[in-house]
């Protein structure tokens, strides 16, 4: 027993579906520990507490975004796995190591910048429309959270180097720690240290996400030499790649900036509000999006590497169409009983009423962008495994640059409510899918648009008929059999309404002969026999290289 949970943590992926079935099921519980930390956080503290909290995040998770993120997620996997198909290991990892070091070497001087300017940043352009003292609070915890960001720069290159591999459980174990790490200081250092336990549980999770990877990356070869290298070809590559990643990045994280700074301006709590109703639309995306988008990422490279155009365009429209079955009816669901969602997740003591219908409101404009944010992961790691980085970013710019002004126009000429926000997310985010799909159909020499568009359309419409078959039951029975005053009844109306919905979603997709349909039936089938699972797998372990 100890021997095959062994192979299954430390097995190689050989497909797209089982290695996004792996990240999927992992990070359903990181997930799940997220909306925990969420639940706690509204529980514990005040809607304008937690304001503080998501506002120090901003900075931090700006300059890990923009100078770390990108590099390690996007233009670190090509390169890497371009160098170990043609060069051998040695090489592969003698570029790692110096890609860790010109990383860390960044990330240390940015993070010493914001330290000493965090006061004038956060007061001009964090959170603008916070008192002062508030602004105070906000600036003494990004101070705390920028040293869990240095740890999570080691833990967020480990993952890149295990996805190139095609090794995605231990790498996707590493969020869920990380979660349980802030969890861990809300739950033991709140009482003493109040809204600063959460930031001091981000430097618990960001060790404990670098420590769970750290024993398979040792297992797979990789040594950190000192003293460190700075230099080495792959760098140089990777830094090209980079050049306009960054500005993408770099437009994406502004994006966020306003976002978040426009709520700030509105009501209090409104920062909240907002950043609990992405956590929400969060979910669907990251279980279905970005883990079938992270696995396609290093085939998708393979391919483009070897010249294989065709196959690589098969996988593409495979993949996509993946990601569309599962995220329209997520969209469909949230959308619909969004209130009930929020009410169970979030309705603690300190969440009322009305905190309860504007997150369900930004949950629900949010949600109309949701498949398209999902295929966009998959679309712009299409471009990366072609080694396109500045497509995407010319199309970042125009997303962003409308989705600002909109998000502006509604909160400071129209004065609407935070949902706002996510209305122009939203439009911005299917404008992205379809300018992304667009010129990646002429980059690769033309999809055929039948075949996309046709599976496309039949989900659509089951969809559809799912959106109503999940409304009627929830009124019907909400006014009258049960009490949805009492969570029991609430927590039983939305699972009995959600399985019917979804009952008739499968049926349609099935009389209208969606293919995915029988994919992801088969995966199952083959998912309950745990020897499936493991064959043609390897077990890599530090003493022998493999068993």
């Amino acid at each position: 027993m100890v021997k095959n949970l062994l192979t299954l943590i430390y097995s190689r992926q050989t497909s797209i579906l089982s290695g996004a079935v792996i990240i999927m099921a992992t990070m359903m519980l990181s997930k799940i520990l997220g909306l925990v930390r969420d639940r706690l956080l509204a529980h514990v503290f005040t809607p304008d507490k937690i304001d503080i909290f998501w506002a120090a995040f901003r900075l931090p998770d700006l300059i890990f975004q923009i100078a770390i993120l990108g590099a390690l997620s996007v233009a670190f996997i090509p390169v890497f796995t371009e160098h170990l198909e043609k060069k051998g290991k040695a090489d592969a990892f003698e570029m790692a190591g110096a890609i860790l070091s010109v990383s860390m070497a960044i990330f240390l001087v940015a993070t010493i910048l914001i330290f000493i300017f965090a006061q004038p940043l956060i007061s001009l352009i964090i959170a603008p429309g916070f008192s002062a003292d508030r602004q105070v609070q906000v600036v003494d915890l990004t101070r705390i959270i920028l040293f869990g960001q240095i740890i999570l720069v080691l833990g967020s290159f480990f993952i890149g180097i295990l996805q190139s591999f095609q090794r995605f459980v231990i790498p996707a174990f590493a969020s869920v720690f990380y979660n349980l790490g802030i969890i861990l200081g809300i739950i033991f250092l709140s009482n003493s240290l109040g809204i600063k336990g959460a930031a001091f549980g981000v430097i618990i999770g960001a060790a404990l996400h670098a420590a769970v990877q750290l024993p398979l990356v040792y297992a797979l070869g990789f040594r950190f030499k000192f003293p460190p290298r700075f230099f080495h070809p792959g760098v140089k590559e990777i830094a090209s790649l980079m050049s306009f990643r960054t500005l993408g990045l770099a437009a994406e994280q502004i994006n966020e900036t306003v976002g978040l700074a426009l709520a700030s301006l509105a009501a209090i709590g409104s920062v909240t509000y907002l950043t609990f109703a992405q956590h929400l639309q969060v979910v669907p995306i990251g279980l279905f999006g970005a883990t079938l988008a992270q696995a396609a990422l290093p085939v998708l490279s393979a391919e483009r590497a070897r010249g294989r155009i065709e196959e690589l365009k098969v996988t593409l429209l495979t993949t996509l169409h993946q990601i569309l079955f599962l995220t329209l009816p997520a969209t469909a669901i949230l959308i619909v009983i969004r209130i009930p969602v929020v009410r169970l997740i979030f309705g603690a003591s300190q969440f009322d009423w009305e905190a309860t219908v504007l997150t369900g409101l930004t949950v629900a404009y949010l949600a109309i962008g949701l498949a398209a944010q999902s295929v966009s992961l998959l679309l712009v790691r299409g471009f990366y495994a072609m080694k396109d980085t500045r497509t995407p970013v010319m199309v970042s710019f125009i997303v962003v640059a409308l989705n600002i002004s909109l998000s502006f126009y509604f909160i400071k000429i129209l004065r609407l409510d935070v949902w706002s926000i996510g209305l122009a997310n939203s439009i911005a985010a299917i404008l992205s899918g379809v300018l992304l799909f667009l010129t990646l159909h002429f980059k690769v020499g033309k999809f055929d648009l039948s075949a996309v568009l046709v599976p496309f359309l039949k989900m659509l419409m089951a969809t559809t008929i799912m959106g109503v078959a999940l409304y009627i039951p929830i009124k019907l029975l909400d006014q009258v059999i049960f009490d949805t005053t009492r969570t029991i009844n609430l927590l039983i109306l939305t699972g009995i309404s959600s399985i019917f919905a979804l009952s008739v979603y499968v049926g349609l997709v099935w009389f209208l002969k969606v293919r995915e349909l029988l994919t992801f039936a088969d995966l199952i089938r083959r998912a309950t026999k745990f020897q499936t699972k493991l064959k043609s797998q390897e077990i890599i372990t530090p003493e022998t290289g493999t068993i």
